[in-house]
């Protein structure tokens, strides 16, 4: 036990958005640190229990789920998996005993943070979005450390003693791959324009649709797509496109390092984590919000690309009749590309995991 380094235990997930910060965090501690030890904590049948055990980290669950606005019966279980996952979440910790605990978002960060703060081991707490999440809301003023990606954010926050402005992580692999090889990953031609779709681990049905209907003028432009559609869409989009020669087509992107070297332009939504992604590998992007997130934050979360040049907006209902003119627009432009490549990647903080993973084993001891 003496030789061990400092314990860490890590809760976030349910989207991509909250669990791969999570990840990236757990990677800097590693290269930072030796012997550092690790468990995440997620949710049964969600993101985290499937890609967590792929990146060679111990998983565990806990019994929650977040409280929809209308009458479900997850609803009506709530108040009892509030109290089995805050019993659960005592147990996990009394037996790794962390030295310090860290949430990246979701609702399975809220037993597991509260339980710590109650014992008094050191909580982390990092907010991606513009608009904190309501488990951040809720535990920021308990927790030791708040980072956060968006200045915005701070007039959500109860406290602003613990609060710093440091960014989103993101995995250190990425801006590593040259386009070839990311062309050649994805069995494409380096020297043709080529377009990167996705909607986020969930997939976008309006940006498909959107996509799906300039489908015909985009080949016959002579672009290419790497086009992740989410599970949701797979099977109906790839019976609409069955004899085209669009370039590669699937539900889920396993290397996305390979897709964003492979790119000239990105075609998805603004969650936090995307963004952070995208200036750090720097690309043009055309964003295109979801509509329905809390408090408009995806929105918020693209104007800083916009107001920097770094990327264009359509609003998601705009989507079916802009998409088409604009993207062949942008791809005909190439100086155009460039300028807003750059600008993307002025905003890149590729130092943010190194950072927050310094302070979370300063605070470990």
């Amino acid at each position: 036990m003496a030789n061990e380094g400092p314990r860490i235990l890590l809760a976030g997930g349910g989207t991509g958005g909250h669990l791969f910060p999570a990840l990236a965090l757990a990677d800097e501690m590693r290269k930072l640190r030796s012997g550092v030890q690790f468990l995440f904590i997620g949710t049964k049948g969600k993101l985290e229990a499937r890609v967590v055990p792929q990146h060679g980290y111990p998983f565990r669950t806990i019994w929650i789920s977040g409280f929809h606005r209308r009458l479900t019966v997850d609803n009506l279980l709530f108040p009892l998996k509030v109290v089995v996952s805050l019993i659960q979440s005592l147990f996990v910790i009394r037996r790794f005993q962390p030295d310090a605990v860290v949430g990246t978002g979701g609702y399975v960060c809220g037993p597991i943070l509260f339980v710590a703060s109650l014992l008094g081991i050191p909580t982390v707490v990092h907010e991606s979005n513009s608009y904190p999440g309501i488990t951040t809301r809720l535990l920021a003023s308990r927790a030791t450390k708040v980072y956060i990606a968006f200045e915005a954010t701070r007039r959500w926050l109860k406290r602003s003693d613990n609060v710093e402005l440091v960014g989103t992580p993101t995995r250190d692999f990425l801006g590593t791959i040259s386009k070839e090889e990311g062309s050649r990953f994805f069995g494409l031609a380096a020297e043709k324009k080529t377009v990167l779709v996705f909607g986020g681990s969930l997939g976008a049905t309006s940006v498909n649709d959107a996509v799906l209907a300039s489908l015909d003028d985009l080949l016959t432009a002579g672009i290419q797509l790497i086009w992740q559609t989410g599970e949701a869409d797979y099977q109906r989009i790839s019976q609409e496109v069955t004899g085209k020669s669009i370039g590669w087509l699937g539900a889920f992107i396993d290397r996305m390092e390979c897709a964003f070297a492979a790119a000239d332009v990105v075609v998805c939504r603004a969650g936090a984590i995307t963004l952070a992604e995208l200036t750090r590998v720097g690309k043009a992007a055309i964003l295109v919000p979801y509509p329905y997130a809390a408090a408009d934050h995806q929105t918020h979360n693209a104007r800083s690309l916009i107001d920097a040049g770094a990327a264009l907006m359509i609003p998601d209902p705009e989507v079916a009749q802009r998409l088409k003119p604009i993207l062949l627009d942008l791809l005909g432009d190439e100086s155009r590309v460039k300028q807003m490549s750059a600008s993307s990647s002025r905003l890149g903080k590729p130092m943010a995991g190194e950072e927050i993973a310094a302070s979370i084993l300063e605070l470990a001891g």
